[in-house]
């Protein structure tokens, strides 16, 4: 029996009951027992399972009561699970913790006021979640009552900042064992309060909510916590020594997020769909966590999911659709000449190096370039492809890890690109058009070159689609890209109204090197003669007619009239 694929899927425990396909990562429990560390960060790129894992732990460690107090055994959901077969060591942790579980990802809001009550929504279903503790004789009157504010969410923001760790302290009186609390996308809160405009007021609120709970909190047994970038201690973590940070470049726990080669290839067997294996590498494929290599599980079970129905199903952006990617546009915008340079290397499929620096905040991401890098590196957008030392400095070797995210840069760079065009004033351009003046529109075209951000390799498909971008706004023309004309089709025609009778046909080619330019630009104008490509015009009544050949070359171009 085919099992259905948990697309948008986050919780453990219905994934196993409604026997979704699910690929096992419960060994990660073992590690954590294992590591021991009283406070664990884990930063990976979103969608890469750290809200599942979350849910696992949660089932495996929770003891768990009905609205009738009695216990709720969770055992089974793990009977047929590699957690289950490594020692009574590790199962003896079953159900044995009350657990805090939390997930800050609601408060992605365009006010700190809505985010704020975002995260107050979540505590206070967090705490009535927990509410059979209010039976017990173990809380004072007073406690109960502050317990009720917070269900009620009529709390004062003293307390609010202080919930996680009142909570802990409730569930630890209450079952005499201390309290495993679990904190998801930790830094959505921060990354939207960057980008809105009020990161000091969610700072400083995280950042007291974090301390209370893990720094100074005698009821935590431990915690885990989740999110995509490591932020400075300095800014959230102040004074947190027992925090031990496992990002994409650490070693340990690699296998545990996202989806390792042999956990594909097995998928993909299930599926029957085998054939599709070079496919997904070339699409989702491409990360490296510490020296694993992982596939975007996201992407892949949306894929696997469209493949098996359909399998002549395309590959599609799965992941990109998945947020605004605001750092990329925002990056883009403000980048300089180094950093345009730059991407269209990356683009390219070439590689660049940075220093490593996990410790930045959101504050700090343009105040360098290498700032820059390594945010796109620890989010995902690049990858890994080797790492050294020099000095006392890590360098890494950086690279676009896959078809998905080179989509993701090229339609980010062409919104850019399309808004820029709105913006300018092109005029000059237009000018040398129709006074054929060859010289300026050379210039113009290589001045337009160097402010944008090149990709495609240097193709001609890029060139055509970047003039044809330039000239659609001219005023009171109508331009055509690749129109049936003559005995083929010609690059670009503009058009005036027909009772102007003027068009304007640019033919573009690409010359491998400087020297040749000229020579495709002479080439490029002859075949606009060669095939005609005037002919359809004539008959619509058209009577004059302007002719460019044109022939790019990286960020320079030769035009040349008839």
């Amino acid at each position: 029996m085919k099992k259905a694929l948990p697309v948008g899927i986050e919780d453990f425990k219905e994934i196993i009951l409604k026997n979704y396909y699910y690929i096992d990562k419960s060994l990660f429990i073992k590690e954590l027992l294992d590591n021991g560390s009283k406070v664990s960060l884990f930063t990976r790129p979103r969608r890469f399972g750290k809200t599942l894992a979350l849910s696992m732990l949660r089932y495996f460690f929770e003891k768990e009561f009905t609205e009738e107090g009695k216990t709720i055994d969770n055992t089974y959901l793990f009977e047929d699970l590699k957690i289950m077969g490594v020692g009574a060591e590790y199962t003896f942790h079953m159900g044995q913790y009350p657990v805090i579980i939390l997930s800050l990802k609601s408060a992605k809001q365009p006010t700190f006021e809505m985010a704020y009550a975002s995260i107050i929504d979540e505590l206070a279903m967090e705490f009535d979640r927990h509410k059979s503790v209010l039976g017990s004789n173990e809380l004072s009157e007073e406690e109960k009552k502050q317990f009720q504010r917070f269900i009620r969410k009529q709390a004062s923001d003293a307390e609010c900042f202080k919930a996680v760790k009142f909570l802990s302290r409730c569930l630890q009186k209450v079952y005499q064992k201390n309290v495993i609390i679990l904190l998801d996308e930790y830094d959505v809160p921060l990354e939207n309060a960057w980008f809105r405009g009020f990161y000091g007021k969610m700072t400083d609120f995280i950042r007291s909510l974090f301390e209370s709970a893990l720094k100074t909190n005698s009821s935590l047994e431990f915690a885990v916590i989740t999110g995509c970038l490591r932020i400075s201690k300095e800014s959230i973590f102040t004074g947190l020594n027992n925090l031990e940070i496992i990002s994409v470049l650490s070693g340990r726990y690699s296998e545990h997020f996202g989806f390792t080669v042999p956990e594909v290839e097995k998928m993909l067997q299930f599926y029957n769909i085998e054939e599709k294996k070079e496919e997904v590498k070339r699409w989702y494929d491409g990360y490296l966590f510490g020296n694993t290599e992982v596939y975007n599980p996201w992407s892949m079970i949306n894929y696997v999911k469209e493949a098996e129905n359909d399998i002549n199903a395309l590959p599609r952006p799965y992941w990109a659709n998945t947020s605004s990617n605001d750092i990329i546009r925002d990056m883009i915008e403000k980048a300089d000449a180094g950093v345009k340079q730059e991407l269209e290397a990356l683009i390219a499929g070439e590689y660049i190096e940075k220093p490593v620096h996990e410790d930045i905040t959101y504050e700090e991401i343009h105040s360098s370039q290498d700032n820059l890098w390594n945010f796109l590196f620890f989010t995902g957008y690049l990858k890994k492809v080797r790492e050294h030392m020099q000095a006392d400095t890590i360098y890494i070797v950086l690279a676009i890890p896959n078809a998905e995210i080179k989509y993701i840069y090229r339609n980010t760079i062409m919104d850019w690109f399309n808004r820029q065009i709105r913006q300018k004033d092109f005029s000059v351009l237009y000018k040398a058009l129709l006074k054929k003046d060859t010289s300026l529109l050379e210039k113009e075209l290589s001045r337009n070159l160097m402010e944008t951000v090149s990709f495609f390799d240097y193709k001609e498909d890029y060139y055509h689609g970047f003039t044809a971008g330039l000239l659609k706004m001219m005023d009171g023309y109508l331009i055509q890209s690749n129109r049936e004309s003559g005995l083929g089709r010609s690059d670009i025609i503009i058009r005036s109204a027909p009772y102007e009778g003027l068009a304007v046909i640019i033919e573009t080619k690409v010359a491998d090197t400087y020297a040749q330019l000229e020579q495709k630009a002479a080439e490029a104008l002859a075949q606009i003669e060669e095939k005609q490509y005037d002919a359809g015009l004539r008959l619509e009544g058209y009577h004059t007619f302007l002719k460019f050949g044109i022939a790019f070359f990286k960020k320079l171009c030769k035009a040349v009239s008839d």
